[in-house]
């Protein structure tokens, strides 16, 4: 099948802009000059007869057209040299170590590594879910998924996405009743284990809807989110979990929301390395991934 494509150059130097969001910077990159890159930017658009770039002082900004080129390219950039890498080192292997908390790893990582695997096949990805993942320490680890307020000063982070609180429960839990302090009084509370603690989301959740009058000292703890997920699908009580991690749930109508009130959390995930480590390929790839899974999610997840 025949393809026509534009210069590979023009979209080498699309690419390289679109990711330094800057001309100049592509240029430093590519190893060629500044107007090199603006011209062959400019042929590029030219050709597809779409603005790829919203050119402003000093700044570019991807219009909706670069917006949906970019990942396109970056994949198939990273494909490439993952192939010629291969050629070039048949025994090296395209292994990727990540350690992840139990709860992201299954309703957020696992359900879309079958896209991460069709877009790299080659990729061989191990993943653990230690509390402690021990990054500094263990140098088979290549990165970990981190969850907290980003304390840590034994690692460089990236920040990925940030909690967002909603109260659910089982739809026959809700009904149609009321739903105030009264009700919760008369619901059991289902907690997420800090430690020795509690995370306070209850409180926070509470204090944003307005809701006063409520005992949050009862009710069950558990040690995962996921647990406590569990027991609310199971219609056990209600519970305050990150609207990321129970999109199916309320997609397929296993939980409800209690009112209609989301909170931003305290806390965020986090992609950890060691300072100063140098960014693998499959690292790198994987990063990217991530960044573009949070930016652009698809549907039906």
């Amino acid at each position: 099948m025949s393809r026509t494509l534009p210069p590979l150059n023009s979209l080498k130097a699309f690419e390289a802009a679109a990711e330094c969001a800057s001309f100049t910077l592509a240029a430093q990159r590519l190893c060629v000059t500044q107007s090199a890159v603006s011209r062959q930017v400019k042929l590029l658009e030219e050709q597809l007869g779409v603005s790829l770039f919203q050119r402003g002082s000093g700044h570019l900004r991807l219009t909706d057209a670069g917006r949906r080129l970019q990942p396109v390219l970056r994949q198939s950039f990273d494909r490439i040299a993952w192939t010629v890498r291969g050629l070039q080192e048949p025994d090296a292997v395209p292994h990727l170590r990540l350690n992840a908390p139990p709860t992201f790893a299954n309703r957020w990582l696992i359900p879309r590594l079958g896209r991460l695997k069709s877009l790299h096949p080659d990729l061989e990805l191990s993943l653990t879910t230690r509390a402690d993942d021990d990054l500094v320490g263990d140098e088979n680890l290549d990165a970990a998924i981190r969850f907290g307020t980003g304390e840590w000063s034994d690692a460089e982070l990236v920040h990925l996405m940030q909690e967002s609180h909603i109260a659910v429960c089982a739809p026959k839990l809700r009904g149609s009743r009321r739903r105030d302090a009264l009700d919760l009084n008369h619901q059991v509370l289902l907690h997420v284990l800090w430690g020795e603690d509690r995370f306070h989301t209850w409180d926070h959740w509470l204090s944003a809807a307005g809701i006063e009058g409520v005992k949050t000292s009862g009710g069950i703890a558990f040690d995962l989110l996921e647990l406590a997920i569990h027991a609310a699908v199971n219609a056990v009580g209600v519970t305050i979990a990150d609207r990321h991690m129970v999109t199916s749930e309320l997609d397929r109508g296993e939980l409800v929301s209690w009112l209609d009130v989301e909170v931003t959390g305290h806390r965020s995930y986090w992609l950890a390395t060691r300072p100063h480590q140098v960014e693998s390929a499959n690292l790198k790839l994987f990063r990217q991934w991530l960044a573009q899974e949070i930016e652009d999610p698809p549907v039906g997840l």
